[in-house]
């Protein structure tokens, strides 16, 4: 995974530590920073039982203040992409989409199988640039769909994370993965940006808007994403359990005060 080890996300980790005591309206903070409604309603709950159980006597009130302080800091964790974004790289050229590339048709399940071992950096610097565009025009970008994309750029993220540490071997999932990382999801965006803002409101010819239009296709890429996402992980656990089974058939029926090798 690229670095979060920034300037900007050590002096927002720094604060956040400084005034701990506040950590119940971090969520809050969050909301407020990217514009996000979910996620203000979510840290005004929290300060709300904050501000309450300080403000009532006796050891009692303090058990929901701290509890809203607990929560808070492990939402904050789970939604630092929001507040503490990766450390962007300067791609080089020809490993990531270049703006506004045409769509062209991903490379064959055979190459994509044969190349993503070695490329996982590529693809996740490919997601880091997804991302860090949603970030730079997230004034453009209709109501929550700036979170679906790094929902979606997360999930693949974890995916490349297990295909790095133990390769799947299967030639269509990886094809599939590439082909979302390196084609789907960063041409959705881009073609959504080359509308002027003026336009992002007109209907097409189909009915729909340029707004309507991103909406539907991020949940689309989402739900594959999802989909990619269980089903590696599902391999992985699979795995693990043929494993398992594997070493309670050769070595579960040890003989007492003896040595069992697995040797007949």
């Amino acid at each position: 995974m690229i670095s979060r080890l920034t300037a900007g996300n050590v002096f927002k980790v720094a604060l956040a530590v400084l005034f701990f005591p506040l950590i119940a309206f971090l969520v809050l903070v969050i909301g407020m920073g990217a514009k996000n409604k979910k996620v203000l309603l979510e840290g005004g709950i929290y300060a709300a039982i904050f501000i309450v159980a300080v403000s009532l006597p006796g050891d009692i009130a303090a058990v929901p203040g701290i509890a809203a302080m607990g929560v808070s800091a492990v939402r904050s964790y789970m939604l630092r992409d929001l507040w503490l974004p990766k450390r962007v790289r300067k791609p080089r050229l020809g490993n990531t989409v270049q703006e506004h590339a045409p769509m062209r048709p991903p490379v064959p399940p055979s190459q994509a199988a044969a190349s993503l071992p070695g490329s996982s950096d590529e693809l996740s610097t490919a997601l880091t640039w997804v991302s860090s565009q949603a970030k730079q025009n997230q004034h453009r970008l209709p109501a929550d769909t700036y979170v679906t994309i790094l929902e979606t750029c997360q999930m693949l993220d974890s995916v490349i994370d297990a295909e790095t540490r133990q390769p799947s071997g299967d030639a269509r999932f990886e094809y599939e993965l590439e082909a979302m990382v390196r084609e789907y999801l960063p041409n959705v965006l881009q073609g959504f940006l080359a509308v002027p803002p003026s336009m992002v409101d007109n209907r097409q010819p189909n009915g729909r808007t340029p707004n309507e239009e991103l909406v539907e296709q991020l949940r689309l890429l989402l739900g594959q994403a999802e989909t990619l996402h269980s089903t590696r992980h599902n391999q992985t656990s699979a795995d693990l359990t043929s494993t398992g089974n594997f070493l309670r058939e050769r070595f579960g029926h040890h003989q007492p005060g003896g040595f069992d090798f697995g040797i007949k």
